[in-house]
């Protein structure tokens, strides 16, 4: 069992798992629970960290100048032990470097860091993905939070919404029954700018937009206090749950599952960025408590 590492202030409290450095629990100043309770009924995850990939490759195999390598749906990062690199009462640092266990999957080497911090009631998530080598870096990311739903406040699990920060007028990507993202697009469930919160939308696995216009949702009910997540850099959003489970993931992505029987080389993958020799990549995620 790996120790959690605790940052606090006196707004927010949260932990941090080092394997993954997946955030698996923030807590108001009350000691109200905003995350998952990860019932395993459901799915034990809080936040993985997502990364080479984002979503399910074809066949479970990235290619990359001809040849095939094993890539597991979201990436290795998340079931690896990231070192400590920093830490202060209200943020702490978490580095993952490439191994010899991760060429064997991705033929490059990398730099992961990701930096929790609190600041009033905001919780920053800031990754830094740097590329030491000498060749560009390709490379996919994502977020994965899992929040409560309903919220500890006393609202209904019906009254829940999801709203966006921009019209959103575009249809949705389809899941294929393998994980990959199928030929067919489906309607959009917002109604205006909102998304009001049921089952029945998650029947068929995740919303899927490989084009979000906004850079921010806020999630819960209308009456009670509410979590704001902004997402600056990341151009796709996921939504998901398993129905009846009591959370709901809002999901940034600068990446997305392959689309259904791509074999083409991962460079060319929708969603996948480079960085430059030397150079570094910043990704920012914001989760912030409105009473």
């Amino acid at each position: 069992m790996t120790d959690l590492i605790t940052i606090a202030n006196d707004h927010l409290t949260a932990q941090i798992n080092p394997l993954g450095a997946e955030l698996t629990s923030l807590k108001d100043a009350d000691g109200r629970e905003l995350m998952t309770d990860a019932d395993p009924a459901y799915w034990t995850g809080h936040a993985p960290i997502l990364f080479p990939v984002v979503g399910r490759p074809y066949r479970d195999t990235i290619r990359v100048d001809g040849t095939e390598y094993s890539m597991k749906q979201h990436g290795f990062a998340r079931r690896m032990a990231f070192a400590v690199s920093e830490q202060q009462p209200g943020s702490v640092a978490f580095t993952l470097e490439a191994t010899p266990e991760t060429r064997v999957v991705y033929p490059f080497d990398f730099r992961l860091t990701v930096t929790f911090a609190l600041v009033d009631a905001t919780l920053s998530v800031d990754v830094a993905i740097t590329n030491p080598a000498a060749q560009p870096l390709p490379a996919s990311f994502g977020f994965h939070p899992a929040f409560a739903w309903p919220l500890p406040y006393g609202e209904d699990r019906a009254d829940h919404r999801i709203v966006f920060s921009a019209d959103e007028p575009d249809t949705l990507r389809m899941i294929a029954d393998d994980g990959t993202i199928a030929e067919g697009e489906r309607p959009s469930p917002l109604e205006g700018r909102t998304l009001p919160l049921h089952d029945a939308l998650f029947a068929k696995d995740a919303l899927v937009w490989d084009s979000v216009r906004s850079d921010s949702v806020t999630y819960g009910a209308e009456t009670g206090p509410q979590l704001r997540i902004d997402f600056p850099d990341t151009p796709m959003l996921g939504l998901w749950t398993k129905p009846g489970a009591a959370y709901v993931c809002v999901e940034p992505w600068h990446g997305i599952a392959d689309p259904e029987g791509y074999d083409g080389d991962f460079r060319a993958k929708p969603g996948v960025f480079e960085i430059a020799a030397g150079a570094t990549k910043s990704i920012a995620l914001r989760v912030t408590l409105l009473r």
